[in-house]
């Protein structure tokens, strides 16, 4: 028996029976042998796609690119995935396009390099996801509800969270604004898309914890153990702060985006403003931190937006805390310089990246070594943007592993 022939007929029938599509290009982008389901998938006849040039199955404008990466791949042959990170298209023959995945490898025949691309057509797995979509953005309008809820049935409102319930009445008209504009202005468009992707990540873990303390406190309570309601409360209020630090992030970025933030400018006491943001931070301080405010006292007033201000202060705060660990030592120093207010914010916790730094204040950028800590990456972004409406600036230094400082500037007076 002939074991070659063997071999090359049990490859013919794997190449014609194989599951995806697969084309193999011979190294001047012509199509050298494409199997059925590949003939199939684009709209030709069988053996049509063979001698054919491999960029008529792409969109047009994407052509004179893909000659480019074609060449340099036959530079450089390697089995690889194209595109990762991107969105892929094809051209069927009827000028339809769709969305595509594709695995590259490829062989060398008597010294000749043939390239093999694997493709799958993926347009069902982008439907199911743009309805998985589509269920996040319900599941942000439930959760924004349950905060509410849960609010309503701790009965322990104080002045703060009173405030707090105005702000997100009006957030949400402003969400409501932001949805509409969605449809006009395509920036918002990928706005959205983006957070309603890290979002819906970070909301499973809150709403988890909110459901099964929620069971827990109604089951002790039926059984007479009061002791642990107390804790399971606790746990939910935790986590709807969590849910509402996002939708915070989310709506604030939204109104910056429109330009709906008018500056109220008012004479703000520094020396109260500093306690205010000291007594504000204490349910955001992990066990055992210390935060310390070092104010010199030499600029006593300041005309500006309080509600921006402590804006910045108290997520500045949150962030030293967040990626700081347990017992460590955040301080707060303010001063007078000239016609400024300088703010630092200094931690001693997992500091910077060298190579992260310059992209730090870019909407949903997130550091290499922020690992599991919670966050959406626009913190730093709407920091920035409101430290800009208050004619001002922010600086930092880094150093990794050992902590960050940021620098806040603003005038005595916003204009």
């Amino acid at each position: 028996m002939d074991f070659s022939v063997v071999i090359n007929e049990a490859f013919r029938e794997i190449f014609q029976s194989m599951s995806e599509g697969i084309i193999i290009v011979e190294d001047s982008g012509e199509i050298v042998l494409a199997n059925p389901v590949a003939e199939s998938m684009f709209g030709y006849k069988k053996t049509e796609l063979n001698g054919m040039p491999l960029e008529k199955l792409l969109p047009e404008r994407y052509r004179g690119r893909h000659v480019f990466l074609r060449r340099e791949f036959a530079n450089n042959p390697q089995p690889r995935r194209m595109g990762v990170g991107r969105d892929l298209t094809a051209l069927r023959k009827t000028g339809e396009e769709f969305p595509i995945e594709i695995s590259l490898s490829y062989t060398q025949i008597t010294g000749k390099l043939l390239v093999m691309a694997f493709i799958s057509d993926i347009t069902t797995r982008k439907k199911v996801e743009d309805a998985l979509r589509q269920s996040e953005e319900q599941l942000i309008v439930y959760a924004a509800e349950l905060e509410e809820k849960v609010q309503d049935r701790t009965k322990a409102l104080n002045k703060t969270i009173i405030r707090l319930e105005e702000e997100v009445k009006e957030r949400k008209k402003a969400e409501e604004d932001v949805r509409r504009s969605l449809d006009r202005e395509r920036e918002l468009n990928e706005l959205k898309t983006k957070f309603v992707s890290i979002a819906s990540h970070e909301f499973r873990t809150p709403l988890s914890a909110v459901m099964s303390s929620a069971s827990l406190v109604k089951k002790y309570k039926e059984n007479g153990e009061l002791s642990k309601v107390d804790k399971h409360v606790e746990r939910i209020k935790s986590a709807v702060h969590h849910l509402t630090q996002i939708l915070n992030d989310f709506l604030s970025l939204g109104k910056l985006e429109e330009g709906r933030v008018d500056i109220q400018s008012e004479n703000i006491d520094l020396d109260a403003f500093m306690s205010d943001v000291q007594e504000d931070v204490k349910a955001v301080l992990k066990e055992g931190q210390e935060f310390v405010v070092i104010f010199n006292g030499n600029a006593a007033n300041l005309d500006s937006d309080p509600r921006i201000l402590r804006n910045i202060m108290f997520n500045l705060i949150s962030n030293a805390s967040k990626y700081s660990g347990p017992h460590k030592k955040i301080t707060l120093y303010c001063s007078g310089l000239g016609d400024q207010i300088i703010f630092k914010v200094e931690d001693e916790g997992i500091g910077i990246p060298p190579e992260d730094q310059k992209h730090l204040f870019e909407r949903f950028f997130r550091a290499s070594n922020s690992g599991n800590i919670e966050g959406t990456g626009l913190g730093l972004n709407i920091v920035k943007r409101y430290t800009e409406l208050l004619n001002g600036g922010i600086t930092f230094n880094s150093e990794y592993g050992k902590g960050s400082t940021f620098i806040v500037s603003i005038p005595l007076a916003v204009k």
